[in-house]
């Protein structure tokens, strides 16, 4: 940056040296432009310095929510909502983790409204299932059709 307000202030030099008529239609146009340029580095100048100011506080703002995921999800296992810290991303399904994608579905959490992907053995633990969104325990309710016939008979 600072070599590019080198160069204008070069160039403005330059120019003086010519003995540039300022009164002259070509004198008055290089004149201008020589201004027009030195006010584009100038701005150039503090447009950089703005987006490096911005660019440390993105930074800080990036570690302090990293910062404070780590500390908010540190007690739930990752393990539990389908989560690859190596892919740092949620599985999209069960092919993922090299099964046949039929163990894992999704269900909808009522209270937030996101999608949950879970598994049978999540239900089949006694662990309760809560939302990795707003961290609601949902309840699963199942109808069996195999229950309903049996209390018929």
């Amino acid at each position: 940056m600072e070599d590019m307000i080198k160069k204008v202030s070069y160039l403005k030099g330059y120019a003086d040296g010519l003995d540039i008529n300022p009164k002259s239609d070509e004198g008055k146009l290089i004149i201008k432009l020589l201004d027009v340029i030195g006010e584009m580095a100038d701005a150039i100048k503090d447009l950089t310095e703005r987006l490096e100011d911005l660019e440390e506080t993105t930074n800080e703002l990036d570690e302090c929510v990293y910062t404070m995921a780590d500390d908010l999800y540190d007690d739930i296992s990752s393990e539990e909502y389908g989560y690859d810290e190596d892919k740092d991303d949620f599985l999209d399904d069960y092919d993922d983790c090299g099964g046949d994608g039929d163990d894992y579905f999704e269900i909808q959490c009522p209270s937030c409204g996101e999608d949950v992907m879970i598994d049978f053995d999540m239900i089949d633990d006694d662990n309760a299932i809560v939302c990795p969104n707003c961290h609601e325990e949902i309840e699963l309710e199942f109808d069996c059709k195999a229950d309903e016939a049996e209390q018929n008979d």
